[in-house]
């Protein structure tokens, strides 16, 4: 049984705005926010398994960026910067935004943009957008990075002040020249929509390649899928393969999914059935009703009653979600009483868990 593959791109809008990668991805169709891997062997007469086609997520909106320590001369150099940081990781986001008021009123970008932070996410004090806008505008005017970020996610998004995505798409690219790979790929999202940016697919590959080199898993698997099918790139698809198992391994569920599917099939990787099936639970236990749907159509091929029965339950926990699969249908409905009992009671048991 050969696996069919999902792929393709989504634009992350969710990940602008902090939701789950999830739903950011099924959001509006611009590039996600979005919104990872092993090998399995040859069952007899395997046939793949056609995972759904995806866009790619939509315009990431992750929830204001933590301001960083590095590359900061203003933090490194200060004896105070760790004390403020150090607060802020240890939940003592009261004494963070004392320390850190303290230091901003003394010209500190970076504490400017810690200020930012702590409003945008109501630690230690009540969520403000306005002034968690302003606190990164300050810090933003300053030079630094990622006040540009989190404050370009604010416009976008309409938080702290009217829409105003002209101001976030210049906000990301100057981001972006200086170095932060969530602005690169966030600016690629742009891009690749095509509506506050004209659409240009060969930038949008630039600055996803920018963002996977740094190690970024979303943009690492929207450039995979632009090498896969050739989208302002040369259709490569040893490199979207490459591409997909180092977004698995950094856990993004998406290509977790189609990296399994390389690898059951032995596209551009060895062929590895038994990794591919353990990659394809791993996704499908984190809900993935792709993976439920492919990781079915494995098990019930199997001449062992258990995989057979596991199979039947995820194909059952994929149709609750919208995933069903006539053939596996089919499946259940020729199962003997027993087998299909026990299917069903392990679905119900894994959908109340959840």
């Amino acid at each position: 049984m050969k696996l069919l593959r999902p792929i393709s791109i989504v634009i992350c809008l969710g990940c602008f705005l902090g939701l789950p990668a999830a739903s950011a991805i099924a959001q509006v169709q611009l590039l996600p926010p979005p919104g990872a891997p092993a090998p399995v062997k040859k069952p007899a007469k395997a046939k793949i398994i056609k995972p759904a086609a995806k866009k790619p997520a939509p315009v990431a909106t992750p929830a204001p960026a933590l301001p960083s320590t590095a590359n900061s001369p203003s933090v490194t150099d200060d004896p105070n910067a760790d004390v403020v940081f150090g607060a802020y990781q240890r939940g003592q986001y009261k004494t963070a935004f004392d320390l850190a008021s303290a230091r901003a009123q003394n010209g500190d970008p970076k504490a400017m943009a810690m200020l930012g932070e702590l409003y945008a996410g109501a630690l230690g004090v009540k969520r403000d957008f306005a002034k968690a806008a302003e606190w990164y505008k300050r810090a933003a005017d300053l030079g630094d990075r990622e006040a540009m970020f989190a404050l370009a996610m604010l416009r976008i998004s309409g938080r702290g002040g009217p829409v105003n995505r002209e101001e976030g798409a210049k906000l990301l690219a100057s981001s972006a020249k200086l170095g932060s790979p969530k602005a690169a790929y966030n600016l690629a999202l742009l891009y690749l929509d095509g509506q506050t940016l004209p659409q240009d697919l060969m930038r949008a590959a630039e600055l996803l390649r920018v963002a996977a080199d740094a190690g970024n898993p979303e943009a690492q698997y929207a450039l995979a899928t632009f090498y896969k099918e050739g989208t302002g790139v040369p259709k490569d698809i040893d490199k979207a393969v490459r591409l997909l198992q180092a977004a698995s391994l950094a856990d993004n569920v998406d290509a977790e999914v189609e990296y399994a599917i390389a690898l059951y099939n032995g596209t551009g990787t060895p062929k590895n059935e038994t990794a591919a099936v353990a990659l394809l639970r791993k996704a499908a236990r984190q809900n993935s009703p792709i993976a439920q749907n492919r990781l079915a159509s494995v098990l019930v091929t199997r001449p062992g009653p258990e995989d057979r029965i596991e199979g039947l339950k995820w194909h059952i926990v994929a149709k609750t979600a919208g995933k069903g699969d006539l053939k596996l249908d089919e499946a259940l409905a020729q199962a003997s009483p027993e087998d299909r009992a026990k299917a069903q009671d392990a679905a119900r048991k894994w959908l109340g868990a959840k």
